[in-house]
């Protein structure tokens, strides 16, 4: 072979070695150790609610203390990306995002749910995120004001009488689940359909203008109306967690108090949701020892004693839920039998 020919062939070789590479996943591509990649970086935190939001609240708690855990100490930038219920965050950071571990998000906790259930046009599969973890295994509860003109005291109360409750638009959980339990659990929330949030509700109930709130999470809750448990102002009908909550140890699980097989069910796939909390991703194809980085620094950060000193004086609730535990319960809900999700459609009001 000539030396022409010998150069052309090295050049050929190199050319599809460089094509190769290019095809390889990020996490096979990677030669730069974590640490010289994050030195000096800006990590962008794409928030799928305004400002001031509980997720923007949770999100900017946790980026104060997380650089000090990941290698090369990146500082973090806050970009509220708000729309279509959260899709417009999400298709960022699944499409448009760069795949190298600068970019994380947090996204709705039932989005993931939703094309399990046959919404196929979200063009999103949630499960190839990198999800690096929750900041708290969520739990909410269902309340009746402690006053004479209620009626409902108990959850037993619940399903004889009805129960003004606020709903707080379409789609949102305040309305979807109430609809679901009267369902699933022979409850009779009556939802008040046109408040802002829950917390314009609030000052409803106190007015008397509603009777109760059937899906208000524990967390906001303790944060911003504690004088309702301290005053004995509520009767707690129960709440929605996976077990026993430490703060309200006597409150009834309502996983508990459905016993028919398919419709316990269907409400622990309804309610898996809430064990996402408050959940961080980064997208697909960030490569593997990145995205180890990121899920070991949320979970030294959710366990730091400085972090959750600070999450107290916040009235912050802080329940660690790992990426690899949030895997789980996704794939868990994929696997769910055709009964089970048909009965959480008619759940639902989708079918």
């Amino acid at each position: 072979m000539n030396r022409n020919r010998l150069k052309a062939a090295r050049g050929a070789v190199a050319a599809a070695g460089l094509a190769l590479a290019a095809a390889l996943p990020a996490n096979a591509q990677t030669t730069q150790s974590v640490e010289q990649f994050y030195k000096g970086k800006q990590i962008d935190v794409i928030i799928y609610t305004a400002n001031n939001s509980a997720y923007d609240f949770y999100a900017r708690l946790l980026t104060t203390h997380m650089g000090r855990f990941l290698p090369g100490k990146p500082t973090f930038v806050h970009k509220n990306m708000v729309g279509a219920g959260g899709l417009t965050a999400s298709r960022h950071l699944y499409t448009v995002a760069p795949k190298d571990g600068s970019v994380i998000g947090t996204v709705g906790r039932g989005l993931a749910f939703d094309p399990i259930l046959g919404r196929n046009d979200l063009g999103i599969d949630f499960l190839k995120f990198n999800w690096i973890g929750s900041m708290n295994r969520e739990s909410t509860v269902a309340l009746a004001w402690n006053d004479p003109r209620v009626k409902v005291k108990t959850f037993e109360d619940l399903q004889k009488t009805e129960l003004l409750v606020p709903g707080t638009g379409a789609g949102a959980d305040s309305e979807l689940i109430p609809v679901a339990l009267n369902f699933l659990a022979g409850t009779k929330f009556k939802i008040v359909k046109g408040y802002k949030n829950t917390g314009s509700a609030a000052l409803a109930v106190e007015s008397g203008e509603l009777e109760g709130i059937a899906y208000w999470s524990w967390s906001a809750l303790r944060s911003s109306n504690m004088h309702w448990i301290n005053d004995n102002k509520i009767n707690m009908l129960f709440h929605t967690g996976d077990r026993v909550h430490p703060e309200i140890p006597k409150v009834r699980l309502i996983r508990d108090l459905v016993k028919e097989p398919t419709k316990k069910a269907a409400l622990e796939f309804i309610l898996a949701r809430e064990l996402l909390g408050r959940p961080f991703l980064a997208p697909p194809d960030v490569p593997a020892d990145r995205v180890k980085a990121l899920r070991d620094a949320f979970n030294a950060t959710l366990k730091d004693k400085e972090f959750l000193v600070d999450a107290e004086r916040r009235r912050a609730e802080i329940n660690l839920v790992t990426g690899a535990e949030i895997d789980q319960i996704l794939k868990t809900a994929v696997a769910a039998p055709k009964s089970v999700i048909d009965t959480v459609k008619q759940a639902l009001g989708q079918k």
